[in-house]
């Protein structure tokens, strides 16, 4: 099993900024890709950034720009910093994990989610 815990999120006004982590725990030898999905109510779920251990990112175009994916293996944590944020990055966000994900097929591995609120 793994453990993912999201932590960042909050509220924040417009063209602000917040940086959100994902702290991995347990049986880390199942994970190589991490990656971060968001879903505001009434919407999709909708996949935003990947990393691989080996640093290979990927984005979806909605965030690229305004949203970096990082990794420390060390740490066994993937942050995601979001930059000149908007209104309608208001979501919950969270954090995923598992050998492999894509934007249509997430890992098996869950965070709890962390709400970001972007208002003024």
């Amino acid at each position: 099993q793994v453990q993912l815990v999201e932590s960042g999120g909050g509220l924040v006004q417009p063209g602000g900024s917040l940086r959100l982590s994902c702290a991995a725990s347990g049986n880390i030898f199942l994970i190589n890709a991490m990656g971060w999905y968001r879903q505001a109510p009434g919407n999709q779920r909708e996949f935003l950034a990947r990393i691989t251990s080996r640093g290979s990112i990927s984005y979806t175009d909605s965030v690229k720009g305004r949203f970096t994916i990082s990794r420390d293996n060390a740490k066994n944590t993937t942050y995601l910093q979001m930059n000149n944020l908007k209104p309608e990055d208001t979501a919950v966000y969270y954090c995923n994990a598992d050998r492999w994900l894509t934007p249509e097929v997430p890992g098996a591995y869950w965070g709890q989610g962390t709400q970001v609120t972007v208002s003024s």
